[in-house]
């Protein structure tokens, strides 16, 4: 089948070399058995991928699955991958055919496999090299004849190398790698997208097409897209449904288009990085907030220090290097040459002759503040917190914006009691 039949048949759009090259490949490894493994951002079309595989492959009669691993729990995933025994863990009240077992002869599709935990990466690369299970709470082996494609959007050399993912099951499953070009990859079929998704929304909301201008169209060609045809496609119904005008100029698009913060062009400028943010990066924002949190309060102290007099030289330079040295500003601050303080480790004590009440005032401000800014599990605590009632509760979107994957959030949600939220 060449590749213009393969696009209508399974309505891929776009001309691009890339795209191109990657069905090609598809097309050449579907009617062998060889484990394929796609790789590529979120939102690219990784499953319509390994639903081509399956559909040119000898196993097309046979069943189709497609499993998001990061979605299930870990302490589930073995039980929904391999199957259980009556009794073999709580709620286990009678035996259950894992998907490995009911989808014999068939394709099964493990999407975001580098959530997968190291206990079932080792169950899995039996089944890869032997095509032999054994469900949880069992001792008794079974075969299973199934065609395993994998898809993620994380860098499993790296994974490896910290010790995340197994060396050995990574080389089993990319005997065959594909990789599928992000959206911005492939600019030239982003207007072609665009018309694609109007005409399907015209049709389904019964409005006639929008179109774009040749300014409109250099806009979207050369936006960054980062949640890649996913993101396209919803904005083109925004403008499809909230727009009266059908001819959408440059402004008007704009309006949908996000601006990337910062922060964000900073992480997306790395193009070889695909490994999405996880646990020690919530690590990292919550030590930079305690950065700036101290650094609002030495900017306090100091202030304080000004307008005391009668403080001694001597102790005005030691406060300002003990103080400097905790955490440095940006800028230099100059400390009066007449002031006298005594440091103490925790907390500073300003001494006022003068004014007892504004001695206690200040250490006590400062005790609160340290040991507030000081928790850091309250910090990330306070994140998804706040994230949850944001989100209204919906956790996918909440550990979208967090950064982490969802079995993470849940983890943290029932480690610090937030099931409510």
């Amino acid at each position: 089948m060449d590749i213009q039949a393969i696009k209508l048949r399974f309505g891929i759009i776009g001309n691009s070399p890339r795209i191109n090259f990657a069905l090609e490949t598809a097309a050449k490894v579907a009617p062998t058995d060889i484990s394929v493994y796609i790789r590529g951002e979120s939102g690219v079309g990784k499953e319509s991928f390994s639903k081509i595989i399956h559909q040119l492959s000898n196993r097309k009669h046979g069943p189709f699955i497609s499993i998001n691993c990061g979605a299930i729990p870990e302490g589930t995933i073995n039980s929904e991958l391999f199957g259980h025994e009556k009794g073999s863990f709580t709620g286990a009240n009678e035996s259950r055919k894992g998907y490995f077992e009911t989808v014999n002869g068939g394709t099964i599709f493990l999407d975001e496999i580098g959530e997968l935990p190291l206990e079932t990466q080792a169950r899995l690369l039996r089944i890869l090299e032997y095509g032999e299970f054994i469900r949880v709470g069992s001792s008794k082996v079974q075969k299973t004849d199934v065609r395993i494609v994998t898809a993620t959007n994380k860098d499993l050399l790296k994974l490896c190398d910290i010790g995340k993912f197994r060396e050995d099951l990574y080389y089993r499953l990319s005997t065959l790698p594909i990789y599928v070009p992000a959206l911005r990859e492939r600019a030239i079929d982003i207007p072609i997208l665009f018309r694609k998704f109007a005409s399907d929304f015209a049709e389904k909301y019964r409005i006639k097409s929008v179109e774009l201008t040749p300014e409109a169209e250099k806009v979207i060609s050369e936006y960054r897209w980062p949640g890649n045809i996913r993101q396209l496609k919803n904005i083109v119904e925004q403008v499809s449904v909230l727009e009266q005008s059908r001819v959408i100029n440059e402004t008007l698009i704009l309006k949908y288009l996000p601006v990337e913060s910062s922060s964000s062009q900073m992480i997306l400028s790395n193009e070889n990085r695909q490994e999405s943010l996880n646990e020690r990066e919530i690590f990292y924002k919550v030590l930079f907030d305690l950065k700036r949190d101290v650094n609002d309060l030495k900017s306090i102290v100091l202030g304080m220090l000004e307008n005391q007099k009668s403080i001694s030289t001597e102790f005005s330079e030691n406060a300002k290097d003990a103080i400097t040295r905790i955490l440095p500003l940006d800028e230099e601050i100059e400390i009066p040459q007449s002031k006298e303080i005594v440091l103490r480790k925790q907390p500073v004590t300003i001494i006022n002759n003068n004014n007892d009440i504004f001695e206690q005032e200040i250490a006590q401000s400062e005790s609160v503040n340290i040991e507030e800014n000081l928790s850091l599990e309250a910090k990330e605590k306070e994140l998804i917190k706040k994230s949850l009632i944001k989100n209204n509760g919906r956790r996918k979107k909440a550990a979208l914006e967090l950064g982490i994957s969802e079995r993470t959030l849940y983890r943290k949600i029932k480690e610090f009691g937030l099931e409510n939220y």
